[in-house]
């Protein structure tokens, strides 16, 4: 069987508008993520370590820092056809910024022409998860499928902000819809129901077809709202299990783990879940690195032992990166990016901290996410009062107070 020749387009436009203020300077994919990374790792890891690399990152918003870490983090080799090429919105068919994610990819069009693939793949830069995406391309060919969408079993509660697919007993999707208010339920899981995970395998014919027809619509130009719903009259559209995806060295506790860290909520709690003791997300499976962006920081110091006066540098149930200092102060349950500081008698849990924070003598942080460059004064409170809190910074449906970077909190 001769392989197909595969392009890979990450669609990293996006806003964020639910990420606010983590998204005020940034674009969604290019949010700090797990201690170290962005968001976009993930995909950009999964296609990598898959084996894939021929890859075309479609940014628009915002996009002056995801250009920047994907420079520095993203080196491959283009003597042997390796790269991943930034691609800034061109206005190339006319003078509109990007409508719809349809509209992104046809925008850039010329991509495909010049690429004469077979197949692309056309995913997210967006969400949370592990993913052999070499499983999926097998699928589509033994299926004969002309269209493979990416599906995982969801919370039925927790569905409506999703794309939701139905199927029949040869995983063709009979039905497709974007993000209703009533989910129907996956057949003999009344609880569940089949979300878009938002990536897409299309044969190359197919998808030009579909792009043009589009394009000459008055439609929002969506794949998940347009595209898909269109195909599945006339193509053979199949759904792929997610869930069922096998990523070498990952524990069977983490088969399925995906996560949409579109709102404040979600990403904290995302966070708590690389804290637990069995994380279902594996950040330490070395068969299937997550990769980034390493700043030359020194390694994490834990300073004072001083058991009379209580001023001793702990962390408990949590990760710190590199370059951090905990000097005499304790946290809990709490994520460290680079550089951050923890001063003496000091309390910080239930938190996330970004690069160089610095939290002051005595100050307490509960339940927060503080973005880079925050100094907390001496004896400040985050977190404890959160109708104060509300006066001042973003706080979350769950009560997560949402710190922007730079700010001084006293």
């Amino acid at each position: 069987m001769i392989t197909p020749k595969i392009l890979v387009m990450i669609l990293a436009g996006g806003e964020g508008k639910r990420l606010h203020p983590l998204t005020k300077d940034r674009a969604k994919p290019a949010v700090p993520f797990g201690g170290r990374y962005r968001i976009i790792d993930f995909v950009l890891s999964n296609f990598i370590n898959s084996g894939f690399y021929r890859i075309k990152v479609l940014t628009q918003y915002k996009s002056e820092s995801l250009n920047s870490h994907i420079s520095r983090a993203w080196h491959l080799s283009p003597s042997i056809g390796h790269s991943i090429d930034l691609v800034p919105a061109q206005m190339r068919i006319g003078k509109d910024w990007y409508k719809g994610t349809a509209d992104a990819v046809n925008q850039n069009i010329n991509l495909i022409h010049d690429e004469k693939p077979d197949i692309v793949c056309i995913f997210g830069g967006d969400h949370i998860y592990k993913m052999d995406v070499r499983q999926m391309i097998d699928f589509h060919l033994k299926k004969n499928a002309q269209i493979s969408v990416e599906a995982v079993p969801y919370p039925l509660k927790e569905a409506s902000l999703y794309g939701i697919i139905e199927i029949n007993k040869d995983f063709s999707i009979t039905g497709f819809k974007e993000k209703p208010s009533h989910p129907k339920p996956m057949p003999n899981r009344p609880d569940m129901t089949l979300c878009s995970m938002g990536n897409y395998v299309f044969n190359t014919d197919v998808l030009l077809k579909m792009l043009e027809n589009d394009s000459a619509k008055d439609s929002t130009h969506d794949f998940g709202r347009d595209i898909i719903p269109a195909a599945i009259h006339s193509y053979n559209v199949k759904a792929y299990d997610f869930s069922k995806n096998v990523v070498p060295g990952e524990p069977k506790t983490g088969a399925g783990y995906w996560r949409d860290v579109g709102n404040i909520d979600t990403y904290w709690q995302t966070h708590m879940d690389l804290v637990s003791v069995t994380p279902k997300l594996n950040l330490y499976n070395y068969e299937w690195p997550i990769r980034t962006f390493y700043p030359p920081y020194p390694p994490a110091k834990f300073v004072f032992a001083d058991e009379e006066t209580r001023r001793i540098g702990i962390a408990t149930d949590s990760m710190v990166a590199e370059g951090c200092i905990i000097s005499g102060g304790q946290i809990n349950r709490t994520i460290l990016f680079p550089g951050v500081r923890i001063n003496s008698f000091s309390n910080v849990e239930d938190s996330i901290l970004f690069e160089r924070v610095d939290i002051g003598r005595y100050a307490r942080v509960r339940g927060a996410i503080i973005d880079k460059d925050v100094k907390v004064m001496p004896n400040a409170i985050v977190g404890y009062d959160l109708e104060k809190d509300k006066k001042r910074f973003t706080v979350s449906e769950k009560g997560i107070v949402v710190i922007p970077k730079g700010t001084v909190v006293d």
